[in-house]
């Protein structure tokens, strides 16, 4: 009974005590391990919804970024082949590796008025769909992530459209094919004989923009119901015009000759201008083709005074590098007439200065070298029948009701004539032998759409003037590369086998390359890599032995 009582007896208050404070202890452990539970999970929760919100602002960014990104790309891409029709890969990548400066400020604006809007208007429309369902949590997300996902597909059938129509797949095989064809049928100027008669021959050499044979009336020869061209084609009939067909026609453009500095190239070196993908841009600096003998090295040695003029600036797509490498020709472009005085030094229009001014400022550097006491070389661009639809200037006329650029080549062909008719009343014209050449095929993206698919365009192109009578010169398929031999045959040269560079005399009877393998033969050849032009160019480090591959 003791023991039992004992058993039951009450404890002591200070063990009660003890196990109160023990109880309150394991409370507060507990209560702070589920307050930093809790903490955790708010925190966690708090995280979440930065993470949410960060997500949610990042995904509009990009709904938004990535949909002005796809809009302008399909609208530029769009406008490029619309703005320059029949445009190759090769004329692409040159001019992506030129200078854009001196570019018009037309063609600049152009692309902003047709392509930036349609961006910034689909931008204006997404934000206001995100607006518009930004309370619905399942719609906004699907609204961003179609967006996103929508923009993305758009740049990939814009990049997939540009490949095709560029025909990027073969242009990038051919990066990676070696030819040995521009090796093999090269006939290098430094090392062909040429012997230049004694009393040395003036060139005015006259590069006109996009002008064609074609603008001429079918019943001359040309492709138009009306001649838009007259006092031209008057001009070529009335002496030496190279011709595809029987009468007025034209040069066709190889590859790497479809651009005005490819152009240029081709017509005073025989060459095609080939710019490799991953080669360096042209700088300011930077020497064009080094390595080849050109129609101005050639006149320099022979004691030309050489003088190339442009209305536009010189430094674009790097002819000034061109010219001034090769016969240290004096430049004078737009920026040499405003720093001289000739115009105002903020004077601008179209790429620089109107055609009729170049003409009369032409007057004057002509007359000026033909008083030097040594033979020249005066080479002049025009560029108010650029495209799209030309440069309307003063002293055109409304022949054409409707058509611009008709009425501009109408112009462009009255000022050209009178220029030479000032010239044959010169003391100097004589002793002067000049050729007109159109540059390439006009770009314009619908001047030319009613010419008929048979018929073969050709760049206008006349000698007047020359010492010599051509053997042939109908029924020709030469190219703008034989402009080289033949203008130096022009000026009363003999040039032993009648080759240079890839051109051919054509007051010979020597077949041209282009008849000799075909236009399609030589423009697969010259559109892969050819190892010997990239030591022409300039480029270091080549395998030599690469150069006996066969």
């Amino acid at each position: 009974m003791q023991e039992l009582k004992k058993k039951h007896r009450k404890k002591p208050k200070k063990e009660l005590e003890r196990g109160a404070q023990k109880e309150q202890k394991n409370l507060t452990d507990i209560t702070e391990e589920q307050l930093k539970v809790n903490i955790g999970i708010v925190r966690l929760g708090n995280m979440i919804k930065v993470i949410q919100i960060v997500m949610k602002v990042l995904l509009c960014m990009l709904a938004v970024l990535f949909s002005f990104l796809a809009i302008l790309l399909h609208e530029a891409a769009n406008w490029m082949l619309a703005t320059w029709t029949n445009l190759s890969m090769e004329e692409l990548v040159a001019q992506l590796k030129t200078p854009i400066q001196g570019t018009s400020h037309e063609v600049l604006w152009d692309f902003v008025e047709t392509c930036i809007p349609a961006a910034v208007m689909a931008v204006f429309f997404v934000v206001l769909v995100i607006v518009m369902v930004r309370k619905t949590k399942i719609t906004k997300w699907v609204v961003q992530i179609g967006a996103v996902a929508g923009s993305m597909a758009l740049i990939v059938s814009s990049g997939q459209m540009v490949w095709n129509e560029l025909d990027v797949g073969e242009y990038l095989e051919n990066q990676d094919t070696i030819s040995m064809f521009l090796q093999e049928n090269y006939m290098d100027p430094a090392l062909v004989p040429v012997t230049f008669p004694e009393q040395k021959r003036n060139l005015v050499y006259i590069f006109m923009e996009s002008m064609e044979s074609t603008y001429a009336s079918t019943d001359v020869g040309g492709a138009f119901a009306e001649n838009d061209i007259p006092e031209m084609t008057q001009l070529a009939m009335e002496n030496v015009n190279f011709s595809t067909g029987d009468m007025l026609g034209g040069l066709i453009p190889s590859d790497g000759a479809t651009w005005t500095m490819g152009a240029m190239v081709a017509q005073t070196s025989g060459l095609p201008l080939k710019v490799k993908l991953r080669a360096e841009n042209i700088q300011e600096d930077v020497q064009v083709l080094p390595g080849a003998t050109v129609l101005g090295d050639m006149l320099a040695v022979q004691g030309y005074k050489q003088v190339v003029m442009f209305g536009s600036e010189g430094e674009f797509a790097g002819r000034k590098q061109y010219f001034e490498g090769h016969g240290n020709y004096e430049v004078k472009d737009l920026l040499y007439a405003q720093q001289n005085g000739l115009i105002p030094p903020d004077y601008r229009v179209w790429w620089g200065y109107e055609d009729h001014k170049l003409y009369d400022f032409a007057r004057r550097e002509v007359t000026n070298l033909a008083n030097s006491g040594q033979p020249f070389n005066f080479t002049m661009l025009t560029v108010d029948t650029h495209f799209e639809d030309g440069y309307v200037c003063d002293l055109c006329q409304d022949e054409h009701p409707g058509n611009q650029y008709a009425n501009v080549m109408s112009c462009a062909s009255r000022q050209v004539v009178d220029f030479v008719n000032w010239l044959k009343a010169q003391p100097f014209y004589e002793n002067t032998t000049i050729v007109i050449v159109g540059d390439h095929l006009t770009m314009d993206s619908d001047f030319c759409q009613d010419v008929p698919e048979d018929y073969t365009r050709g760049v206008y192109n006349t000698i007047i003037n020359a010492p010599i009578v051509p053997v042939n010169q109908k029924n020709r398929m030469a190219t703008t590369m034989d402009m080289f031999p033949t203008t130096i045959a022009a000026l009363g040269a003999q040039i032993e086998g009648d080759r240079l560079g890839l051109g051919t005399n054509l007051f010979s009877a020597e077949p041209a390359l282009a008849e000799k393998v075909g236009m399609d033969t030589l423009n697969k050849e010259i559109r892969k890599r050819s190892i010997f032009y990239e030591q022409i160019a300039g480029k270091e480090n080549i395998d030599d032995s690469v150069m006996d591959m066969d």
